[in-house]
């Protein structure tokens, strides 16, 4: 409810943070507290803001000296409002008494909550099972305008291949798609020869350094958990077979994470003669010259 006479202390437990609106005829009896009087938590924080009738606390959940409490259903946040009267100016006397409000904010353990908003130390055996199991990694080719995934798997030489690869994140915190690898062969075995690699060095488009070619990652993303990527089509030389297989070693990382040498979405910039990444700084895909960007643990 909104901070009234009748209900004046007013929070709202929002994903990250508290909100904590205080009407400031605290007492109902018409005398305003001020607004330096009061302060959230043991830390005292001051208020945010203060219009005429009403004075506002923004707090993140950890802040002000809050508690957390876990009881086997909920997590607890714990904090109060401190009134505490000052003579205002020389005056000696004050006319209202101290006053302490308990707040308390009320989240399920069994629930989605953002992993920014709480960032445990434990790991619920839940979401290690989500992690380890549920990830529906998926690559197709797409139309050329990226609306609908292609009807024919047929190609002629001299058109471009649309490649989308996706993640169904279900219940996980936001993740960030990457194609690590991508190598091409005349048959469903990625270890048979010949073969040809488009994308090496976890997430360098190497296809793309050719001068007949114009392979290229899509910048920007979609989504964070889709990356898009066009490769001219190709056959291999000498090789009966018009069939080409492609396969690809997909990775996610946490969508809040710096993308860095090791995940990353590089493609070659002819007419500059560089490296540059759909995100991030150029300086993660300096790897890609030298064709060694480490491995991960």
């Amino acid at each position: 409810q909104a901070a009234s006479p009748l209900h004046p202390v007013a929070v709202q437990c929002q994903e990250a943070q508290m909100v904590v609106t205080v009407h400031r005829d605290l007492f109902g009896t018409g005398r305003l507290v001020r607004a330096v009087d009061l302060a959230l938590g043991p830390a005292a924080c001051e208020a945010a803001s203060a219009v005429e009738d009403t004075v506002t606390f923004v707090a993140g959940l950890h802040e002000c000296g809050s508690t957390l409490r876990l009881t086997p259903d909920m997590l607890v946040y714990s904090t109060s409002l401190n009134y505490s009267p000052a003579p205002a100016g020389d005056l000696v006397i004050i006319r209202t008494s101290p006053a302490v409000v308990p707040i308390e904010c009320h989240y399920p353990r069994r629930e989605n909550v953002s992993s920014n908003a709480i960032k445990p130390t434990w790991v619920p055996f839940h979401s290690t099972l989500s992690s380890e199991e549920r990830l529906a990694f998926s690559l197709r080719l797409m139309d050329d305008d990226w609306s609908a995934e292609r009807a024919s798997n047929v190609f002629q030489l001299g058109e471009v291949l649309h490649f989308q690869a996706g993640v169904d994140t279900e219940n996980h915190a936001p993740l960030r798609l990457f194609v690590d690898s991508c190598v091409a062969t005349p048959s469903p075995d990625r270890n048979s020869f010949p073969q040809y690699t488009l994308i090496d060095f976890s997430g360098c488009l190497i296809d793309g350094q050719l001068d007949d070619a114009t392979s290229t990652f899509i910048s920007p993303r979609p989504r964070q958990d889709v990356l898009q990527f066009v490769v001219d089509a190709f056959k291999f030389t000498g090789n009966s077979s018009n069939l080409i297989y492609i396969t690809c070693h997909l990775k996610v990382s946490l969508a809040d994470q710096a993308p860095d040498p090791l995940n990353k979405a590089c493609s070659f910039d002819k007419a500059r003669s560089l490296w540059t990444p759909v995100e991030g700084t150029r300086d993660i895909c300096s790897c890609c010259e030298v064709r060694n960007c480490g491995s991960a643990a």
